[in-house]
């Protein structure tokens, strides 16, 4: 996994400030790895119990790919693994990027600042998983981990004897503890290198909460803990030592595996609460669990596009009558329509007949010129929809808004999402009768580059750009319902101008199933070669190889037999055209560039934006679905060419692989990994073959901004500032900020930058004052080179939240409980009648579910107050308890749990824990969190 091996590798020259690396000690990356699989098993487990379903846990240690397969989401392991590795890489950014922030780290006794970075996080991410904004909760659920793991290793809590963690850290407006007082002497110092007994006992006895300073100046108020450690200044100032317990053998070493634990499970009790706010089912949708791939439509509106909006209804009800209720049935569906001017909104739903509503609801209509917003619909769906989705747009127009082509590409990089045109009428008979002849003559001109500019988004995201008449776009969208499948995966993909013959070869191992080829272009001839040396021509179609082919407009698909070994395809082409090779298998990987890290202590990151051109560079190979699978190559491959750069893999264990190179390609590439598969029924290993889809562009032109800051407040602008670092040619760079929601900005509109030198700039956002909490706002900030040869570019995800100050949980009261259960429960009953409400000056009760319970719940707002839901369950004795979850419109969480064991009635009810230092909860709260810990000190136990 991303963090047992290859993450502690990336932090092994940082020092990092908190939980360590070395020997047995418990990482940040295991912490939220572990609690983040068994949050993930808990909660498939109890979905399964709602739908009468036996669960059987995964073996221990839980990985993602047990976890989904136990979810029966097998398919959306690549997704999972993805969300596990975004959540863990903020995690550790807040390391390498706020070293210095005491109040990321709790240190400094800065614990209500801490706090206060916890809980606006935590409202945040319940915004955003309220309106779907999962990858923006994900981003800031890792950052907010990071402080929450480090209060037990930076704090005194461990040493004052708790064994449960501090749950007020969640939860705004409790107490959480007594803090030590500015002038309060805290420590001494450490007997030499034994600092057991450092913390003053006077301390230790009244619970008074301190942590250590921190800081590379020799400078702490008289008697305060310090961090400790080689690093920190401060710990050799009188008193000497320090009192974090990051590692095993840190000040507090001794303390490490307590400390851990109980960060484990804080982590797990946040998750708890993230997971009652969301539901069960968009809790599994953030952590990238689901039965299948996103559908994505963006669809032109516009007058003259009655016949592709009717292919569009076609083809969605083809998907959903054929892939509902199957493992490829769509996670999500999205639709963004355009026009002109206008575009959007997005239209996300999980439900199969809404989205066929959505369809049944355009109309086409408008647009009085021929060029329409198309990137403008692209970028909306592509800040809408998951990573890695596949999106198909649909249009007879060029685009109005080409200004947004390098702002697109960026958001192709960051999300490795594959775009796919749907082009019908090729722009140049679309209102040409409307035109003169001078007119025609322009139109066509600028109908020709805008077909590049599809061809180059197509092509830049490993897509296609299928030009075809109306009449045929049907045919055309059986691609649609080919690119559904979970399990596609890319075995080859190139792109090529014209003129010369080429060869091109691809593995094919046993995993791989519906081995397909792509090809896009006009007048493209070719000769199949098996892995048996049977050949097949394209003047043949009916030949040994091709089980079926279709052609339909520049676009041709031919299906082959599925032959394990060494394929070769040799092409001849007068025209450009791109080649893609795909099958289905659950073998595939993820990947990301390193670079050496900003922070103060070196080490590698990973970029977030274009790797650094013509310099050595390295790269982290993740392999899925196969135990017994060993990368043994990968390559940068040139897209449009046969340029390539070998790098040397190095093993790091969990299917993680390191990938050094002496050069990364100024020229687009893509990523090619080779290996073999021991698991298979051939006497000898099977070779296999994947590819990355996006292109990638190395640049050197490095960008930054401080993402800190990442919530916006209605009204309020907001202030992000960027730094643009070259390390060529200086001059005049060019700054292009573009949002996808529209909101006014002020930035610069260029900088000047010395030669291997950098400029700050700063970019002001303001998000209407009506905007709704949970927004995504999806920041990009480009900086271009002088003439236009290199750009590069950051993404940063904003979240809009409106102030919160409802922090008060709903109550439950309890009206009426009637049972005449007997010794023979199933032939008798019993119900019960709650009153629920968020009192006066909360937002409400906005959603409230069954936890526990084989009954029949219903609800209904009471006829003399709208704040009042009143909530009925009747149930057979043979199920004798219910517990309810109560939501009110900001995330906050009331539970009542009721039984008929021994008419015993239980209700939650929030309680200061100053004194016991940790919140009640309710008896069956209780159960599931003792559940939780279970299970997380076996996964710790067997780290051990």
């Amino acid at each position: 996994m991303f963090g047992l091996a290859a993450l502690c590798l990336l932090l092994l020259q940082t020092g990092a400030h908190g939980f360590g690396i070395f020997g047995s000690s418990l990482t940040h990356q295991k912490i939220t790895e572990r609690a983040l699989l068994n949050a993930t098993v808990q909660v498939c487990r109890s979905l399964a119990r709602a739908q009468g379903k036996d669960f059987i846990f995964p073996p221990q240690p839980f990985t993602a790919e047990s976890t989904a397969a136990a979810c029966e989401a097998s398919k959306s392991t690549k997704s999972f693994l993805q969300t596990i590795c975004l959540i863990k890489k903020k995690n550790w950014q807040v390391d390498i990027r706020y070293i210095f922030s005491s109040r990321h780290h709790f240190d400094n006794e800065e614990f209500e600042k801490g706090r206060k970075i916890i809980t606006d996080g935590l409202s945040a991410v319940k915004a955003s998983n309220k309106r779907e904004n999962f990858e923006a909760a994900t981003t800031k659920l890792g950052q907010i981990l990071h402080s929450l793991q480090d209060f037990y290793s930076h704090s005194n809590w461990v040493e004052m004897g708790n064994k449960r963690p501090n749950s007020n850290l969640i939860r705004e407006g409790s107490s959480i503890g007594n803090i030590a007082a500015e002038g309060r002497a805290t420590c001494r110092s450490c007997d030499g290198d034994n600092c057991r007994n450092n913390i003053l006992e006077d301390v230790l006895e009244q619970k008074i909460l301190t942590s250590g300073y921190f800081g590379f100046l020799p400078f702490k108020p008289r008697g305060k803990c310090s961090h400790g450690g080689a690093v920190d200044i401060t710990s050799y100032i009188t008193p000497r030592g320090g009192i974090n317990k990051d590692t095993s053998d840190a000040s507090h070493g001794y303390l490490h595996v307590e400390a851990a634990n109980l960060a484990i499970a804080a982590t797990t009790e946040l998750l708890e609460d993230i997971r009652g706010a969301a539901g069960d089912g968009p809790f599994l949708q953030m952590m990238g669990i689901s039965k299948g791939k996103p559908l994505c439509f963006v669809v032109d509106t516009t007058g003259s596009m009655g016949d592709d909006i009717d292919a569009v209804r076609t083809v969605t009800s083809s998907i959903i009558n054929s892939k509902v209720g199957t493992e490829d049935e769509p996670s999500i569906y999205i639709l963004v329509p355009f026009n002109d001017p206008d575009f959007g909104p997005p239209m996300k739903t999980s439900d199969p007949n809404i989205f066929k509503d959505y369809i049944k609801s355009l109309t086409a209509d408008g647009g009085g010129d021929a060029p329409e917003m198309s990137l403008s619909g692209l970028q909306l769906a592509l800040t809408s929809a998951p990573s890695n989705s596949e999106i198909f747009v649909f249009t007879d127009a060029p685009a109005k808004d080409a200004y947004l082509k390098s702002s697109v590409i960026a958001l192709i990089e960051r999300t490795k999402s594959v775009v796919n045109f749907m082009i019908t009428n090729v722009f140049g008979f679309r209102r040409r009768r409307q035109l003169e002849d001078s007119q025609q003559q322009q139109y066509s001109r600028m109908a020709a580059s805008d077909t590049q500019l599809y061809r180059d988004l197509a092509q830049a995201s490993g897509g296609q750009a299928i030009e075809v008449t109306k009449s045929q776009l049907l045919d055309a969208t059986s691609i649609i319902v080919e690119s559904t499948s979970s399990s596609l995966v890319t075995l080859l993909q190139a792109a090529r101008s014209s003129g010369k013959e080429e060869s091109f070869t691809f593995s094919v191992d046993e995993s791989v199933k519906n081995l397909t080829v792509y090809i896009t272009g006009s007048s493209v001839s070719f000769t199949l070669i098996s892995p048996s040396g049977v050949s097949q021509e394209s003047s043949n179609m009916t030949g040994p190889l091709i089980i079926a082919s279709q052609s339909v407009g520049n676009f041709q698909t031919l299906q082959l037999q599925s032959q394990v070994g060494l394929w070769e395809m040799r092409t001849t082409s007068t025209n450009p055209y791109t080649l893609k090779v795909v099958g289905e298998s659950p073998i595939d990987f993820l990947f990301d560039f390193l670079e050496v890290s900003q922070g103060p202590f070196g080490g590698l990151d990973v970029v977030d934006n274009r790797p650094t051109a013509g310099v050595n560079g390295s790269l982290l190979v993740i392999l899925i679905g196969s135990d017994s699978a060993t990368v043994t190559e990968v390559t940068l491959v040139e897209s449009s060419g046969s340029g390539q750069v070998n790098g040397t893999v190095e093993a790091q264990g969990g299917g993680e692989f390191l990938v050094r190179f002496d050069r990364i390609p100024s020229v687009e590439f893509v990523v090619l990994v080779k290996g073999q598969n021991n698991n298979t029924s051939k006497a000898s290993p099977v070779l296999f073959q994947r590819q990355s889809t996006t292109s990638i562009r190395a640049s050197a032109v490095t960008i930054t901004a401080e993402d800190s800051e990442s919530v916006l407040v209605p009204g309020t602008p907001l202030s992000v500032p960027f730094s643009v670092t070259t390390s060529g040619s200086g001059g005049n760079f060019t700054i292009q900020v573009t949002n996808d929601q529209g909101f006014n900005s002020t930035s610069p509109s260029s900088l000047a930058v010395e030669d291997g030198s950098s400029a700050n700039g700063t970019v002001t956002i303001t998000a209407p004052p009506n905007t709704l909490s949970g927004t995504d706002v999806t920041l990009t900030i480009e900086a271009e080179a002088p003439g236009g040869t290199d750009t590069n570019y950051v993404v940063m995800r904003l979240t809009v939240l409106s102030p919160v100050t409802d922090f008060t949980q709903p109550a439950c009261q309890l009206l009426s409980l009637q049972s005449n259960c007997s010794e023979d429960c199933s032939s008798a009953a019993w119900e019960v009648s709650v009153q629920v409400d968020d009192g006066a000056e909360g937002t409400g009760v906005s959603r409230v579910d069954l936890r526990q319970g084989n009954g029949t719940m219903n609800t209904s707002l009471a006829a003399d107050n709208e704040n009042i839901t009143l909530v009925s369950y009747r149930s057979s004795c043979c199920s004798p308890d219910v517990e309810l979850l109560v939501v009110d419109g900001v995330g906050n969480i009331g539970s009542c749990f009721y039984t008929v064991r021994s008419q015993a009635v239980t209700t939650s009810s929030p309680q200061d824990p100053a004194t016991a230092g940790v919140v009640s909860l309710s008896t069956r709260a209780v159960q599931s969190f003792l559940l939780c810990i279970s299970i997380t000190i076996l996964g710790f136990l067997w780290i051990h």
